[in-house]
């Protein structure tokens, strides 16, 4: 007896909540995944709809897939709040390797734009900035002192 799409969704977002902790809306939010993802795959396999094949990724230019509230992973379409390590792993790829393969800076954040806003806000309020600004004026002084130490040789 083969199990229904709504059976196997279940099984697996229960698999997810005993692995991992979750809310109520984040099991919701899985079951609901799960469940399109095996809706798309049983179409895929019945050869019913082959622009199925054709993922949203491909669609999307990377500059856009960065956006306020979430980040579309260029690979599979997927969306999130922060493309994670090891999501990316699931692809073969770092963090280094996708940012290379789709032009985006090396120092490009892959999170959503609203984490980044509230991350710099965060760390202004920390006084990250002026620890830095010392930092870099320490290491000017040393270097300086090595030039001096160094021309007196």
């Amino acid at each position: 007896m083969t199990k229904s799409l709504v059976e196997m969704a279940v099984e697996i977002a229960q698999a997810q909540g005993s692995a991992n902790s979750m809310s109520v809306e984040d099991m919701q939010t899985a079951l609901k995944e799960t469940f399109i993802t095996l809706q798309k795959l049983q179409q895929i396999e019945a050869g019913s709809n082959e622009d199925m094949l054709e993922t949203k990724a491909s669609k999307v230019a990377p500059e856009k897939s960065i956006l306020k509230n979430k980040i579309i992973c260029l690979e599979c379409g997927e969306e999130f709040r922060s493309l994670s390590h090891k999501h990316l792993k699931s692809h073969g790829m770092t963090g280094r390797d996708y940012r290379i393969k789709y032009g985006f800076s090396l120092r490009q954040p892959l999170c959503a734009k609203s984490i980044t806003e509230k991350r710099k806000a965060d760390g202004k309020k920390r006084g990250i900035p002026d620890a830095l600004k010392k930092s870099i004026a320490a290491k000017k002084r040393a270097n300086a002192r090595k030039k001096k130490t160094a021309a007196k040789k």
